[in-house]
């Protein structure tokens, strides 16, 4: 599968993954064609100030264009394309669908995803192995494919390499 042909950006203050996620989703649940959609984050700086900006995707033109309309009319800033060619996927067709532990071949056959790779690992794990979701799953695009990165779990099962629930930096002192 490739990325969807049409895209658009929004600009966004936004300045954590956690408040993107929560502003995409938003965005997207009010739009009039949420199906099909991708949705991802973005890193970037501009103007010397870090944020998340948002990209949203569509292999329909007419639901895109009905995506700018909406956003441009609830006062965003919309661009054509991506901010980048590797976005963090928030929403993607499949993704609600990825809860509880599934086998890596039941998360690649219910979702949008392609790929798999186990960091610190050679080659591609078995179709067999568990993945334990914890209902947190954000692949990222990787030369048009989207790829999860997952990492060893405890029983010889996976889990995605984000963490749901990550300490934030320098929580210790």
């Amino acid at each position: 599968m490739t990325p969807p042909p049409y895209v658009i950006g929004v600009d966004t203050d936004v300045t954590t993954l956690r408040d993107a996620d929560h502003l995409l989703r938003e965005l997207a649940a009010a739009l009039p064609e949420p199906e099909g959609l991708y949705g991802c984050t973005h890193l970037v700086r501009r103007g010397g100030r870090r944020r998340v900006a948002l990209s949203l995707g569509s292999r329909s033109r007419t639901a895109a264009d009905a995506a700018r309309r909406a956003l441009t009319a609830g006062g965003h800033t919309v661009t054509d394309g991506a901010w980048d060619d590797r976005g963090r996927a928030v929403l993607y067709p499949g993704a609600a669908a990825l809860t509880g532990t599934l086998t890596v071949a039941e998360l690649l056959d219910r979702s949008a995803i392609e790929r798999v790779r186990v960091l610190g690992t050679p080659g591609e794990p078995d179709p067999a192995t568990p993945l334990v979701t914890r209902e947190f799953v954000r692949p990222h695009w990787e030369d048009g494919t989207l790829v999860l990165a997952a990492m060893p779990h405890i029983g010889a099962t996976l889990v995605p390499f984000e963490d749901p629930a990550p300490t934030p930096c320098c929580a210790d002192h």
